[in-house]
């Protein structure tokens, strides 16, 4: 009898405990779900139509990408819905071990974005999103293994990757202003200054000839490296395969990964895009 009781406990406490990981893990679905409308709500209801009088006073080079990256006359909406596939790396350079997956991404920089995943398979079905407050992944759907942000290391370190993301992605929101200001630094290569709060992050944009981006470079506060300490290092990636979406054209494909132009580069992140759209908030 005694050992049934024991048995009937023990049950008990691992349904309990299933249950609080099911409804932990719907609560981050719930607040990834909340801040991508959040973020939705931030675009302009009736945005002005880019023109390249706009550029005026810009250096040649970022004048070169806009009139590449946005038609004449596109509405200049500042926030957009990615979705994608590819591969994401849980290695190093020497040990990749590259996983499949799958995300949903809405990008609306200077405020914030998410960027909610799923992939691998088997026991290394993992899923989860990253965003401008929190990192949070699940292994096989119930099992939490990594939780942190909204500190003074992760806000940074995010505000670099949605920035930069935003030079090509969402156009529109890099265009000069208050807070956006273009540099020349050299015949192909122009810098991007975002500020936001106390935030700030420049960019660095390479341009072919006809002004379509090559590669974003920027340095990035992270702790991806041996030491596993914070600090500015190096993080880019690689653009092609434009298409064009609405007026704005584009890249599908991604690669970028921590300590990009040096021999230590790894490009955890693999992107095929497999669509761009610019949603409009609920009323």
């Amino acid at each position: 009898m005694a050992l049934i009781l024991i048995l009937i406990l023990i049950l008990v406490v691992v349904a309990a405990l299933v249950v609080s990981l099911l409804v932990w893990r719907q609560r981050d679905h719930q607040a990834d779900r909340a801040e991508m409308a959040r973020l939705i709500a931030l675009q302009p209801a009736d945005p002005p139509c880019f023109s390249v009088d706009m550029l005026a006073g810009l250096p040649e080079p970022a004048r070169r990408f806009f009139t590449f990256a946005i038609a004449e006359g596109t509405p200049l909406r500042t926030v957009a819905r990615i979705e994608m596939t590819g591969q994401f790396g849980m290695g190093d350079k020497a040990k990749p071990n590259y996983l499949r997956m799958q995300a949903t991404q809405v990008l609306a920089a200077p405020e914030g974005f998410v960027w909610a995943m799923s992939g691998g398979s088997g026991a290394l079905r993992l899923s989860g999103s990253d965003s401008g407050k929190w990192t949070r992944f699940w292994l096989l759907w119930g099992l939490p293994v990594a939780r942190f942000g909204g500190n003074g290391d992760h806000r940074p370190s995010a505000f670099g990757r949605y920035v930069a993301e935003a030079v090509f992605w969402t156009p529109a929101a890099v265009l000069p202003g208050p807070n956006v200001t273009w540099a020349h630094v050299s015949q192909d290569v122009a810098r991007m200054t975002m500020r936001h709060a106390e935030l700030e992050q420049s960019v660095e944009l390479t341009l072919a000839e006809d002004g379509r981006p090559l590669q974003v470079s920027f340095l990035r506060w992270s702790d991806a490296n041996p030491e596993k300490a914070y600090r500015l290092q190096p993080f880019g990636g690689y653009l092609s395969e434009f298409r064009v979406f609405d007026g704005f054209r584009l890249p599908t494909h991604v690669e970028a990964g921590n300590m990009f132009e040096t021999d230590a580069y790894f490009p955890f992140f693999r992107a095929d895009v497999t669509a761009i759209s610019f949603p409009e908030p609920d009323p």
